[in-house]
């Protein structure tokens, strides 16, 4: 399952698909990863605010990892490539 995701919404959408293709309620990654359910609800909704560690503890509880690449598209304005 290879996404592209380029903003905090598009990484919550990939996070709360792959719960929920884990058969995780919010409840049950919340006791995986001991994290707050209100705080993987903001991670799943895109709320920008999330620290990049509860990213990577989210990730790592649902067997996820982060590639670092070059950008398919580039262009002269960043609000251009989304």
């Amino acid at each position: 399952m290879e996404q592209i995701a380029r903003t905090s919404m598009q990484i919550g959408a990939a996070l709360r698909r792959r719960r929920r293709s884990a058969g995780l309620s919010q409840d049950a990654l919340a006791a995986k990863t001991k994290l707050r359910q209100a705080t993987l609800s903001a991670l799943e909704k895109g709320v920008a605010d999330n620290r990049l560690q509860t990213l990577i503890q989210v990730m790592a509880a649902l067997g996820l990892e982060m590639v670092i690449r070059e950008r398919t598209m580039a262009a002269d304005n960043i609000e251009d490539v989304f």
